[in-house]
């Protein structure tokens, strides 16, 4: 087709896939706990992009413009969008950044609720079979299952929150309701 009869308004630049961040996994006004080394590592990322990344990528789309025709040339195509895609990663970490409330769960160890699980807690549990597991309970930016890892707003711990050592909760799952004991529960620094 004639480029003539194309709506520049309307025209969809097959490169531009910044259509906004997706949204926040977060309950409508909660906060956005994080723990000390979560906290660590966004800030370090952040620096990471803004200070190395995004510099050695402006400066190499620079070069691949003065090198003539842009509509075939894949180093500046490649580099423009790469440049959206680390212009979205700060726009979404400054903004998590900006809504951070830190929490040291190690600050909690000396606390008169210490045996309560809260977040930041590192709590084991079993299950009916007698299998038990143990997971921390993080902000939503820290998940990390392989470590044991679970966001606040996830259901099992909503399940776990202010239960004690000893207690029974229940876990509902898509495959049924599933009984928890609470073993142990401790406060220390997660590893980042």
């Amino acid at each position: 087709m004639n480029k003539a009869f194309t709506n520049e308004e309307t025209a969809v630049d097959p490169f531009d896939d910044d259509d906004g961040e997706a949204a926040s996994p977060l309950p409508q006004g909660a906060r956005n706990y994080m723990t000390p080394g979560g906290h660590a590592r966004l800030v370090a990322e952040l620096e990471q992009l803004n200070k190395v990344e995004r510099p050695a990528l402006v400066a190499t789309v620079s070069w691949a413009a003065g090198n003539g025709d842009r509509s075939e040339n894949g180093d500046y195509i490649y580099g423009k969008k790469r440049l959206r895609e680390i212009d979205r990663r700060i726009r979404f970490l400054v903004k998590r950044l900006d809504a951070a409330e830190v929490v040291d769960p190690a600050a909690r160890r000396d606390d008169d609720n210490a045996d309560r699980v809260y977040f930041g807690a590192t709590v084991t549990v079993g299950d009916e079979s007698g299998a038990t597991r143990t997971v921390s309970i993080v902000g939503i930016d820290e998940i990390d299952t392989a470590r044991g890892y679970i966001s606040w707003i996830s259901p099992m711990a909503r399940a776990l929150l202010k239960s004690r050592e000893g207690d029974v909760v229940t876990l509902h799952t898509p495959a049924g309701a599933e009984e928890l004991e609470v073993l142990r529960v401790h406060y220390e620094p997660l590893a980042t």
